[in-house]
Parts: C-alpha cells; sequence; structure tokens
C-alpha cells in the first residue's frame, strides 16, 4: 500500500437513516480494516480472532469498499473510540463494545449523557423484528429510551420495578412505553417498586396480574438493555432505598456493584443473594440466558463497578466512554471471556 492511499471508517451522520451503519458494525468495521489493510492480517486470522466466519469478514471489508469507508487511516465519527472499542471488546471477550468520547467537563459524572444516545442507535441495529425487548430501571436506560428514533416491530417488557412507583411516568414505565411506540409494538410495564419490605410483599406482588403478565415475558427476551450502578449514594438505585444498617451489612459482603437488584462483588461474584427475594426483578439466572445483554454505564466512578459486572458473564456488550474505558483496560487479572456465561458461583 503506498503512501497515497487512505483508510477511514466513517458512517455515523447527524441524519439518521436506516442505510447507515450502527455503531457496532462501525466498531468491527474499523477494527477488520485496521487487521486486513495496515496489519497484514489474512481474513482467515481476522476471522478466528472476532469469531466469525471468514466469508462474514469478506462481506465487511466489501461493505467498507463499497461504501467508500475505506481511505489511510482508521477513524470513526469523533463521538466514538473505535481503538478503545476493540481493546474493551478484546480484554473483557464481549460481543460488542462502543467507547464514546467522554465529554471535557465531566470527567467525575456517572452515565454522561451522550451514552444513551449511541445506545439507541446500538438498540436499532441490534433488535430484529419479532423479538422482544427487556428493558431495566436505570438513568442510563431512560435516556437511551428518550434517544429512541427506529426499532423494528418488538414487543417491549419491563424487567424491573422501578425506584420510585410515584415517578413511574418518568421513569422505566415511560421508557418501555416510548420504546413501544417507536417500533409499534406491545409494551409490557410494571406497576410496581423495586424493592419492597420483605420478601412476603414481594411475592404478593408478582402474583398480580399485570406483573405476572410482565414476567411470563422474562424468558422471551432476546435482547435486554440494563444500568450498572457503584456501591455508593447516588449512583446505586439500591444503595439509595435501603437502611443504614442494611447498607454496612451488605457492604460488609464485599459488593461492588450492582445491576437489576443484584449485587455483585469485586470479581463478578453474586452477593446478598438474599436481597432478591423481596425484589421485582429479573432473575440473574434467566438474564444470564438472554441472547444479548447490552449494559450501559460510563464514568470513572463506575469503572470498578462495571468491571465487576463485566467480570459475573451476564452481560455480553457494553456501551460506555473513554474516562471508563482508561480504567477497565488497567483493572486487574484479565478477566474470563464475557460470552462464557457459565454462572462462576455454580447453578
Amino acid at each position: 500500500m503506498n503512501s497515497s492511499e487512505e483508510i477511514a471508517v466513517s458512517g455515523m451522520s447527524a441524519g439518521r437513516s436506516a442505510m447507515r451503519m450502527g455503531p457496532a458494525e462501525l466498531v468491527q468495521a474499523a477494527a477488520m480494516a485496521r487487521r486486513f489493510y495496515l496489519e497484514g492480517k489474512s481474513k482467515i486470522q481476522i476471522a478466528e480472532e472476532f469469531g466469525v466466519s471468514r466469508f462474514k469478514v469478506a462481506r465487511v471489508l466489501e461493505t467498507a469498499l463499497e461504501r467508500d469507508l475505506v481511505r489511510i487511516e482508521i477513524r470513526v465519527p469523533a463521538e466514538l473510540d473505535a481503538e478503545r472499542s476493540d481493546a474493551l471488546r478484546a480484554r473483557y471477550g464481549l460481543r460488542h463494545a462502543v467507547v464514546v468520547e467522554s465529554p471535557a467537563d465531566a470527567e467525575e459524572s456517572p452515565d454522561p449523557e451522550n451514552l444513551g444516545e449511541v445506545a439507541a442507535d446500538l438498540l436499532g441495529e441490534l433488535v430484529n423484528e419479532g423479538d422482544v425487548l427487556g428493558l431495566a430501571w436505570g438513568r442510563s436506560t431512560i435516556n437511551m429510551a428518550a434517544a429512541l428514533d427506529r426499532l423494528p416491530p418488538c414487543t417491549v417488557v419491563q424487567l424491573t420495578g422501578v425506584y420510585d412507583a410515584g415517578t413511574a411516568e418518568r421513569g422505566s414505565v415511560e421508557a418501555v412505553r416510548r420504546a413501544a411506540q417507536v417500533s409499534g409494538g406491545d409494551a409490557h410495564p410494571i406497576y410496581a417498586p423495586m424493592l419492597l419490605p420483605d420478601a412476603a410483599t414481594a411475592a404478593a406482588l408478582r402474583n398480580q396480574t399485570g406483573i405476572a403478565r410482565a414476567f411470563e415475558y422474562f424468558d422471551k427476551v432476546t435482547v435486554a438493555c440494563v444500568s450498572i450502578g457503584s456501591w455508593e449514594p447516588g449512583i446505586s438505585t439500591v444503595h439509595d432505598m435501603l437502611s443504614d444498617e442494611e447498607r454496612a451489612h451488605y457492604a460488609s459482603l464485599g459488593v461492588a456493584a450492582e445491576m437489576s437488584a443484584h449485587l455483585f462483588d469485586a470479581e463478578g461474584r453474586r452477593v446478598g443473594r438474599d436481597l432478591g427475594e423481596r425484589c421485582i426483578t429479573v432473575e440473574a439466572d434467566r438474564l444470564r440466558r438472554i441472547p444479548e445483554v447490552v449494559a450501559i454505564a460510563g464514568g470513572q466512578r463506575k469503572a470498578a463497578a462495571i468491571d465487576a459486572v463485566l467480570r459475573s458473564g451476564l452481560v455480553t456488550s457494553l456501551v460506555t466512554d473513554t474516562s471508563a474505558a482508561d480504567v477497565l483496560m488497567t483493572a486487574g487479572p484479565t478477566p474470563r471471556p464475557a460470552l462464557n456465561r457459565a454462572d462462576p458461583d455454580g447453578p
């Protein structure tokens, strides 16, 4: 390749259209183009690295040429960091990792708002007609739903209760309705708090008709969208809902992160499983069986929590930002691949 040739990867323009490539396709096209055109790797070598067929690699490279995505340097739109995305995907064995540039003035803020728009684009790429989309409670998933402007026809189900039943219209319930409106599919919201005072109350609510109907869809979910919380005030929904005594108890168990009311230690092991008996949420075992689980979380303050949840094997894809990604790339020993989704704690 002579010095006059260029390689570039682009595709996310300000105007959205069904024909443009989604963020995961862009990141993958950038990585494959780098391997093929700059590093001189064969299509077979690239196929082995990404776990796809060499024919898929050939199609991606051909599409890159047809759409004029290939010139000398590899670049994606400014908001996406293709190099960090590829490195993070490889480190954790994720199916997709999309890293967004952190706002210059939001280094310490969890879940920068620009994650929501990119996550919305990713869901538009991952969800197929006839899928069942599950949405868990979380500020990031609520921001994602607000940014949605395209989804194939699909059913949308709420995976957790809400932080405060009194704000359901501005939170999870509204996110489910918004996604269903965009897709033209059915919505199955859950009008109940995420955390109840005791297991008996939670069990009674699970048996209520509307909630039971939503739970029936959990085993049918094909794509789920979840948030991740650090175990500290204002960044963990569960932490904020518990009493001081309860927080101290779970902290003594080594909790480092929470996702959909499930608690994890720094190694990704679930702790405090008794809390689940008091919660309206999708069970961890059901979550593990969902083919695609996309987590949306970012910011330096959440980096350790993101690492813990990724180590659990429950998440297959991640949308995050550069400030979190930089911490994740140096966070302890290399974890097992996320796509090896066996429970590390056994059945």
